[in-house]
């Protein structure tokens, strides 16, 4: 199915499948495919993030079930307190899964830095969240929040026509507030062309 994707700004994307087939305004994009779906999000459409702490975040940190919050908490579980867990492999299977929910709930669409257990890999296989290289290790405390890091966050490559429908919509007027109030004002992610994220 064709999909146009459109922020506040008119920004747009036509979509079809896993590919990004147009770029340009919404007005221009519906005219040339007045059938297709259109999808009008708040805020700005951008290429999504990149998270420079996949290992540490998938491969290193527990993300505990729903069930576990009275043991717990809720947030991710480093350290001392994670040495203390009984992990297997199913255990870390389910933990990166949602992890990967997180990342993807915070508009990351990539992460750097390839995971080395097995459960973990096959999570981030399936869940098509992109994966690429990093020089050396990025410092700084990891965060599911790109933005509330030492460095800069990073956004994907743009987007633009033959490229991997791989983006994020942040409901904030313009880059700088984005910036300012971070990534949990992510109201949609699409990877792989499938919308992945979306906040209710």
């Amino acid at each position: 199915m064709l999909t146009i994707h459109a922020d506040s700004r008119g920004r747009a994307l036509t979509v079809r499948g896993e590919w990004i087939t147009a770029v340009g305004s919404l007005a221009e994009l519906t005219a040339g495919e007045p059938r297709a779906r259109v999808r009008e999000w708040p805020g700005i459409l951008t290429p999504g993030l990149l998270n420079l702490y996949g290992p540490e975040l998938l491969d290193g940190t527990y993300h505990p079930d729903p069930r576990e919050a009275d043991a717990l908490g809720t947030a991710p579980v480093t350290g001392d307190a994670l040495a203390a867990l009984p992990m297997d492999d199913a255990r870390w299977g389910a933990s990166a899964r949602r992890g990967i929910q997180r990342l993807l709930a915070h508009g990351t669409v990539a992460v750097a830095g390839a995971p080395v257990r097995p459960a973990v890999i096959t999570a981030v296989l399936r869940s098509g969240l992109g994966v690429v290289g990093r020089l050396g290790e990025p410092g700084g405390v990891p965060s599911l929040d790109p933005f509330a890091g030492l460095f800069p966050a990073e956004f994907a490559p743009d987007r633009e026509p033959g490229s991997a429908a791989r983006f994020a919509v942040f409901d904030v007027r313009d880059e700088s507030e984005l910036a300012e109030r971070g990534a949990g004002t992510c109201v949609a992610t699409v990877v792989a062309g499938r919308l992945v994220h979306r906040r209710r």
